[in-house]
């Protein structure tokens, strides 16, 4: 989750010498002093000695990034092109092969692949190492750099190995550059229940969100009888984003909390009354790779009982990213604070665990064909209870074998390559909804 805020007052600046080194901060001990001593006796021996030049550019910013990236997999310092990069990906716009990644043990890590993306449609997926791009080991390489690898003009090739899984084999992909433009949110209908897709959270979500319930109340009316909320594979963005969505489905009570590292910098975030969706049901789906600003709506939603959690735990980032520019350079991507559900959880290395617990699983359709009915057996018993019902034709296929049961079909499944993959998760979600309504009509008497 990024929230951009500008730099107010005077920065604390460090200006390196030979060996000498001037601090302009609030602590100016003599042991800072020491301390930047020996950074500045560091740097000048490698300038002089190191077995290939190096520019002072470059020493400074790794020693800047190497300060930042040791802190938390979150930190790190941009330089002015990456920086440029970040501001246009949070306007939904950027170049890439669109996915998601972080830091892990020294390996980077795919958070999520990004909806039509070049990376989603070669088969990437969560949890995928990455460990060469184009022939070349990403071992070593800091985060932004392995970012900056994979950028490149679009309609450019490259080559990426993942690992999947623990003793995976290598899996290469050709994966051609793209400029990726994010349409952050996705909606349709499954019958009476309004399906909501939000792939991640940039400036143009909250109008998406809007726009997409809307359209769904004005198409289905009185009969609409609940919403699913995906934000699966999911890794977050903005954090006024995380709140207005949360807000949009909320009549009031906090949403989230932030708390940094002196307790008077902590900050609430509360609901506006008016709930977009009327208090119809909700179900919001969520999984390994739903991060972030995604775990903010799923926490405040949950705590709040406005909406049913399904799905797997999630990713469990909690903390809370400030960009700081840096006049002249680019800006530095500090975590500053920690986030909090309305009841008070850290879902930092936890997550957010769903009320329902539901895995992707695959589902096939069995061939009605195969199968025989009671209709089918000959001289079967018609039913009386309607009118003309006659027997039905004899089934040519030979009787089951005792004589009163159908017999099971030795290979009755099979899988219509021609519909989309069924998802399970999301059709859990729909039987709920439909569940919920059912019961909540008749309670009513309605």
């Amino acid at each position: 989750m990024r929230m951009i805020k500008r730099a107010a007052g005077a920065a604390a600046l460090v200006f390196l010498g030979a060996g000498v080194a001037t601090v302009l901060a609030q602590s100016n001990t003599s042991e800072t002093y020491r301390q930047l001593n020996l950074f500045g006796d560091v740097f000048e021996r490698v300038r002089a000695e190191y077995v290939e030049q190096v520019t002072d550019e470059q020493l400074i910013e790794s020693a800047i990034n190497g300060m930042l990236t040791s802190l938390d997999p979150h930190s790190s310092y941009l330089n002015r092109k990456n920086f440029q990069d970040m501001q246009v990906q949070t306007r939904g716009e950027f170049g890439g092969l669109g996915i998601e990644v972080t830091m892990e043990n020294g390996a980077i890590k795919v958070v999520s692949p990004i909806d039509d993306t070049p990376a989603f449609r070669a088969g990437m997926q969560p949890g995928d190492f990455i460990t060469h791009l184009n022939g070349e080991a990403v071992s070593g390489l800091s985060l932004n750099e392995a970012v900056d690898k994979m950028r490149g003009p679009a309609g450019s090739e490259i080559k990426v190995t993942v690992r999947r899984g623990e003793a995976g084999e290598p899996i290469e992909m050709a994966i051609t550059r793209a400029v990726i433009k994010v349409q952050s949110v996705r909606f349709r209908t499954e019958g009476d229940i309004g399906y909501v897709r939000i792939t991640s959270f940039n400036e143009q979500t909250q109008t998406g969100l809007e726009k997409a319930i809307t359209t769904i109340q004005q198409e289905k009316g009185a009969a609409l009888k609940g919403f699913v909320l995906d934000l699966r594979n999911n890794p977050g963005g903005l954090l006024d984003q995380a709140v207005s969505v949360s807000d949009t489905f909320l009549d009031k009570g906090e949403i989230v909390s932030t708390r940094g590292r002196k307790s008077e910098e902590g900050t609430r975030f509360n609901a506006k009354p008016g709930d977009m969706a009327k208090g119809l049901p909700v179900v919001v789906l969520i999984n390994g790779g739903s991060a972030s600003a995604s775990e903010i709506v799923a926490g405040a939603l949950q705590d709040h009982k406005r909406a049913i959690i399904m799905g797997t735990q999630s990713f469990g980032k909690g903390s809370v990213q400030t960009i700081i520019p840096l006049p002249g350079h680019g800006a530095m991507r500090l975590t500053t604070a920690r986030y909090y559900t309305p009841s008070g959880r850290s879902i930092q290395q936890l997550g957010i665990t769903p009320d329902l617990e539901v895995h992707q699983a695959k589902v096939e359709d069995i061939d009605q064909a195969a199968r025989r009915r009671e209709s089918d057996l000959r001289g079967a018993l018609r039913n009386d209870t309607v009118s003309g019902t006659k027997p039905a034709p004899a089934t040519t296929q030979p009787p089951a074998p005792n004589g009163d049961a159908p017999a099971e079909p030795g290979n009755g499944a099979a899988v219509n390559d021609n519909k989309p993959p069924f998802d399970y998760q999301l059709s859990r979600a729909v039987d709920l909804l439909r569940g919920i309504a059912l019961y909540q009509a008749r309670s009513t008497g309605n």
